[in-house]
């Protein structure tokens, strides 16, 4: 069973940086795919960042230019780094991975973040 742990979210004014973590419990070379998706209150759930075994990645058009994903396999750690916040970006933000052996789909549990003057 994988787990996954975020951390990083916060209150932050328009403008400002917030550093998202996602925290495996296994090595996260076992997993083809590693993505954030976030869910705004009365909205659906949407992708906002992933990235392949192979080191690809890609984005949403809305955060293209001022999120980044990255992941450190030695802390088997996935990073979301967000600049120039939106109040449009606020949400809750979840890890998740897509195990490569099983296809089995994990989440975390999410971290709000708020972006509010």
């Amino acid at each position: 069973q994988v787990q996954l742990v975020e951390s990083g979210g916060g209150l932050v004014q328009p403008g400002g940086s917030l550093r998202l973590s996602c925290a495996a419990s296994g090595s996260i070379s076992n997993f083809i795919v590693m993505r954030w998706y976030r869910q705004a209150p009365g909205k659906q759930r949407e992708l906002v960042a992933h990235t392949s075994r192979d080191g690809s990645t890609n984005y949403a058009d809305s955060v293209k230019g001022r999120f980044t994903i990255s992941r450190d396999n030695t802390k088997n750690t996935v990073y979301l780094q967000m600049n120039s916040l939106k109040p449009e970006d606020t949400a809750v933000y979840y890890c998740n991975v897509i195990a490569a052996l099983t296809l089995n789909n994990y989440w975390g549990q999410g971290t709000q973040v708020t972006v509010s003057s």
